[in-house]
């Protein structure tokens, strides 16, 4: 064996493996991987621990990190959404985006940054991390709430802004290499940036849907096409000029108007965090631990003016705009914190020239301030606003007017009442009936021909696969009496996965409390799936045996 190859092996066995333990003593303080990565990569780090010295190879998977990450950003970015955002979640992302890059501008100057620094902070600082607050939101059972709509809107806004500030900061470092060629090398990229991003107009109108329609027959090829898509576009954007991270962006948007793109989000979603774990090991490791103590003071003052002064900024333009103080207070700690693409945005200031390696380090010091303090808000919200309540009236308008409206048309929005994985002939007949008696039904398979049936009688429908609980994870469960399994228990077999147990443990973990009713072939199966947390089980070939027999004596003693 190459002993080159041999050592990087160990290196990354042994780093990943004291992620996990980093990881698992963050999971006792409460705190997200973002935190426990970057001090992983601290303690792996020429200052610490010296165990980085596979540099490239973790920077090949930094890259790739951030491409697979930006895909995903890329698949939220659906037009339609976008064109349908509420008045609310526009006014309050550009609201406190302009609010922190203009006074976080500012402050930077103030600590005596230079100008051009300064703006690539308070930039860095309009960011909240998506992933985190979704996190929290359904840990909280919060995210169908009005305030967690209202978040989840303005943190499309967000994104939207993210992926505005990273294209004009990829033209801007367009030509400005040491190979580059002036404004002949602008006009090549421009000229190639117009083809590709016609070239996925195109895809999204002729190409998207019937090509996912297959795929997606096969659950396992979905992912691996997904991943292919989005290192492809990635390199081709590379090659033409404009970088990986909008290559991998185009790639997320040209399959977001699919219905498919919930089910791509939520498979990647593991692969997602195995990756940005090399991203913060690479930026652990860059941080040089010597310099770091000046960088304290002028953190602490950022990660305040994150803490305290985003949330004030959410929470007075929701109270101008009609809502009660307490939705605006519980929608404003969503964004009490600093995002992942904060450093990704630095990052690339940095591979610019624009800023140096302290700007990050400050930027990364805010990050871990804001991250770890802004989950136990978030945890903690309904205490704090008890605490905070008495200040807050300045805040909300004698009749909070938006309220009323909004709260109905949420409720609206999630009166789901039963949800049925698995639509083949006995699910499809459970959802009949059930319609029939007025109740509204969602139903939920991967099979494409499954579901266009399914809408064909007049029911909705979700691509999804009850093996992932990822994708369980993150449904809106709010108001839902009951979920139903009519997938076969033995259909496990084809994804590698026991579909029942997988739909039982995504449930327990989106802290799902309705019941959960799941069918079985064999008898053998009931115990012990009642014993791991089904309310009932359904025994479809028993069931018509017992109705069938009913009809017979029925029959004969007549």
């Amino acid at each position: 064996m190459d002993t080159s190859f041999a050592s990087v092996f160990y290196e990354i066995a042994l780093l990943v493996l004291l992620a996990a333990g980093v990881g698992f003593i963050g999971l006792l303080l409460r705190q997200p991987l973002v935190v426990a990565f970057i001090a992983v990569g601290v303690l792996a780090g020429p200052d610490a621990l010296g165990l980085v010295s596979s540099t490239e190879f973790i920077e090949t998977l930094s890259q790739i990190s951030i491409a697979v990450l930006l895909f995903l950003v890329g698949l939220k970015l659906d037009v339609s959404l976008v064109r349908n955002l509420g008045k609310v979640a526009v006014a309050t992302g550009l609201g406190q985006v302009t609010f922190t890059a203009f006074f976080g501008y500012l402050i930077c100057l103030a600590l005596g940054i230079d100008p051009v620094t300064s703006l690539y902070i308070s930039i860095a600082l309009t960011f909240s991390s998506t992933i985190i607050i979704v996190k929290l939101l359904s840990d909280k059972q919060e995210i169908g709430a009005l305030h967690g709509k209202i978040a989840l809107g303005f943190l499309i806004v967000q994104d939207i802004f993210v992926v505005l500030a990273m294209v004009t900061l990829s033209a801007i470092g367009v030509g400005m290499g040491e190979d580059a060629g002036g404004l002949w090398d602008v006009a090549q990229v421009f000229i190639g940036g117009v083809l590709m991003v016609s070239a996925v107009v195109v895809f999204i109108r002729y190409v998207a849907n019937p090509l996912l329609s297959q795929i997606a027959r096969s659950p396992e090829l979905m992912v691996i096409f997904a991943v292919g898509w989005a290192a492809s576009l990635a390199a081709l954007g590379d090659a033409l000029g404009f970088g990986k991270e909008l290559g991998g962006l185009l790639a997320g948007v040209s399959l977001a108007s699919t219905e498919y793109r919930e089910a791509i989000s939520s498979r990647l979603a593991s692969l997602r965090d195995f990756l940005l774990l090399f991203f913060f090991i690479n930026l652990g490791a860059s941080l040089q631990l010597s310099t770091l103590g000046d960088q304290i003071g002028p953190a602490i003052v950022l990660s305040l003016f994150v803490l305290i002064g985003n949330p004030l900024i959410v929470l007075a333009i929701m109270g101008y705009m009609g809502y009660r103080k307490r939705t605006g207070f519980l929608a404003g700690l969503t964004v009490a914190q600093i995002s992942e693409f904060s450093l990704i945005f630095m990052a690339m200031g940095i591979t610019i020239g624009h800023v140096g390696g302290e700007a990050m380090g400050l930027v990364t010091l805010v990050g871990l301030v804001t991250i770890a303090l802004s989950v136990y808000m978030i945890t903690w919200s309904h205490k704090l606003f008890e605490i905070c309540e008495p200040f807050l009236g300045i805040f909300e308008r004698s009749q909070p007017h938006r309220e009323q409206d909004d709260t109905e048309s949420v409720d609206d929005a999630r009166s789901v009442d039963f949800i049925i994985f698995g639509l083949g002939r006995y699910g499809c007949r459970i959802g009949s009936k059930l319609h029939e008696k007025g109740y509204r039904v969602l139903g939920i398979d991967f099979d494409p021909e499954a579901l266009a049936n399914w809408r064909r009688m007049g029911l909705e429908a979700s691509y999804g696969d009850a093996t992932d609980p990822e994708f369980v994870v993150h449904m809106d469960l709010t108001g839902v009496q009951a979920v139903v399994s009519a997938v076969p228990r033995d259909r496990g077999a084809l994804t590698e996965a026991d579909p029942q147990l997988a739909l039982l443990h995504g449930l327990k973990s989106a802290n799902y409390k309705g019941k959960v009713f799941l069918s079985v072939q064999q008898m053998a199966d009931a115990e012990d799936l009642l014993g791991k947390g089904a309310s009932v089980v359904l025994k479809p070939f028993d069931d018509a045996a017992d109705y069938a027999v009913r009809q017979l004596t029925q029959s004969t003693e007549a």
